[in-house]
């Protein structure tokens, strides 16, 4: 009996340690909207890749938006034929730019990186030929669209415009031009200054909006909203259409092109109110029979499930996660901060008065900096700089080109030397002046001969200790083309023009420069004139 109850005891054992165990417990599936670790692998709400939605993106009824499918590898000027699904719409041609190859006008050059992808399209308004400027030549760029705009739908185009030097582009009027048909496309065919579309017979195309444009190696965002009265079956874009006229040649860029209907753009957050007040709301339009999930750094706001929230969490980045249809779509997002607001006031008080910044009386010359702090998270920060000027003169050293003049109060001079003045200053002090004025040291030659035999090589500003470094140097033939472009040289002959225009020697003749000087007393000087060269 005691042999069978032990081994009826060791029976039961072995099975309790050879049985399959359960886990503790089986693994969960994440829910994406209560911010919790529910499959407890790191990772919350819309961070982990069960809860992945696609960002919504309108999608572009212009064919190859972005100038990222390709024909051919553009070499050389005006091929945007190279790029698929683009036509060259006028005959004055648009250019294709892309980074397998070529990448502009030397001396145009396009602000980098592009925004979207590897390829872009620039355009001119206005050019010059010889010695004469064509005010109507207008380049556009032009496409039959996917699918036609229809009457009385309101449309949105949305499109990144990039610019290149401070001359080259100027403001200027873009506009969004519409046609009936794409059989409209190319116009002006064998008139290179046909000018915009609408011009002559037309061919049925009409003007649906426009944009200002301008501004200085960089890339900005502009919007159009339009509304055609017919359905719209192929685009043109390009400049306006006066006659435009600068002495220097314009140039634009243009990137990912987005033209869709006006709705599809609602999925992106806005934003109304003070980012410092209490009333700061963002929201999505309402839409009919959807749900709506607010997030914050991916990780769901719990019970914020309207299309408004009130931001009272803090900087972060806030998306809406859109459901409907069985399906969900999440905006953008909308990167907060709260803003901090920097001023450099320049206060000049007199002898014997004082300036209050915050609690501090100031009395003394000097920078000071204060920082205001809110409640609301929002700071303010001064940094001023005080002067104080009073009956204790003053002493100023100053040069100028021969021919300039030296304005100093009321009084104007215009010849080197040390000169004393006593007046009112316009902050009501008292002020005497030691004025110390001399000519500039910086000249250009007149002449130079590019034969390389070590002498007179090139063509560069020269000058004494005064002049630390040439800016900008431009050269421009007789035509007013400009030949030559160079940027932080040094004084001195060894660099500059070496007389060269694309490889080949320039011809013997007259040429003009304009200059831009940095001094070493942190001044910046214009120079322009002209120069000979001989051989």
């Amino acid at each position: 009996m005691k042999w069978f109850l032990s081994s009826l005891l060791a029976i039961s054992i072995l099975g309790l340690l050879t049985a399959p165990r359960e886990k503790p417990y089986a693994k969960m599936e994440e829910i994406c909207d209560n911010a919790l670790d529910d499959d407890m692998d790191g990772l919350i709400d819309l961070n982990d890749p069960d809860c992945d939605c696609p960002l919504y993106e309108p999608s572009s009824l212009i064919p190859n938006p972005s100038f990222e499918e390709q024909e051919c590898c553009p070499n050389t000027r005006s091929r945007l034929d190279c790029a698929t699904g683009w036509i060259q719409a006028s005959e004055a041609t648009t250019d294709f730019l892309h980074t397998c190859d070529w990448m502009g006008w030397s001396g145009l050059e396009p602000p980098l990186p592009f925004p979207d992808g590897e390829g872009v399209a620039g355009f001119r308004n206005g050019r010059f030929s010889g010695q004469d400027a064509q005010t109507n030549w207008k380049e556009y760029m032009g496409a039959c669209l996917l699918s036609p705009l229809k009457a009385r739908n309101t449309y949105r185009f949305e499109f990144y415009i990039g610019y290149t030097y401070e001359n080259n582009s100027p403001t200027t009027q873009l506009v969004f031009f519409g046609a009936y048909s794409c059989d409209s496309l190319p116009f002006g065919l064998n008139n290179p200054n046909h000018g915009c579309p609408t011009n002559g017979n037309g061919k049925g195309w009409v003007a649906l909006d426009s944009v200002e444009i301008g501004g200085v190696e960089s890339w900005e965002i502009k919007s159009v909203t339009l509304y055609p009265r017919e359905d719209i079956h192929a685009i043109a874009i390009g400049p306006s259409c006066p006659p435009f006229y600068t002495e220097y040649e314009t140039y634009y860029f243009l990137d990912k092109l987005v033209l869709a209907d006006e709705i599809e753009f609602q999925y992106k957050i806005n934003a109304s109110g003070s980012p410092c007040g209490d009333d700061y709301t963002l929201s999505v339009p309402p839409i009919f029979s959807t749900d709506y999930q607010w997030y914050k750094n991916g990780i769901a706001l719990v019970g914020e499930t309207g299309n408004e929230l009130k931001v009272q969490y803090g900087e972060g980045d806030y998306v809406v996660r859109i459901d409907g249809d069985g399906s969900c779509q999440v905006t953008p997002p909308f990167i907060f901060r709260y803003p901090s607001t920097f001023e450099y006031p320049n206060v000049t008080i007199c002898e014997n008065e004082s300036y209050q910044l915050g609690d501090r009386e100031l009395t003394e010359p000097g920078v000071y900096t204060e920082v205001l702090t809110a409640s609301n998270g929002c700071d303010s920060t001064v940094v001023l700089e005080l002067r104080v000027q009073g009956v204790s003169p003053d002493t100023i050293q100053a040069s100028i080109f021969d021919g300039e003049a030296y304005q100093l109060g009321p009084f104007t001079y215009d010849q080197p030397g040390e000169y004393e003045a006593n007046f009112q200053s316009v902050f009501g002090c008292d002020s005497t002046v030691f004025l110390q004025l001399n000519f500039l040291e910086v000249y250009a030659p007149n002449a130079f001969s590019p034969n390389n035999d070590g002498i007179n090589d090139f063509f560069n500003i020269q000058g004494g200790g005064e002049l630390e470094s040439i800016i900008r140097l431009e050269v421009f033939d007789r035509w007013g083309n400009m030949i030559y472009r160079g940027e932080g040289l040094s004084p001195g002959l060894n660099e500059g023009w070496n007389g060269r225009v694309n490889g080949e020697p320039a011809g013997v003749g007259v040429y003009v420069y304009h200059a831009r000087l940095q001094l070493t007393d942190g001044t910046e000087k214009k120079l322009n004139g002209s120069f000979l060269l001989i051989k």
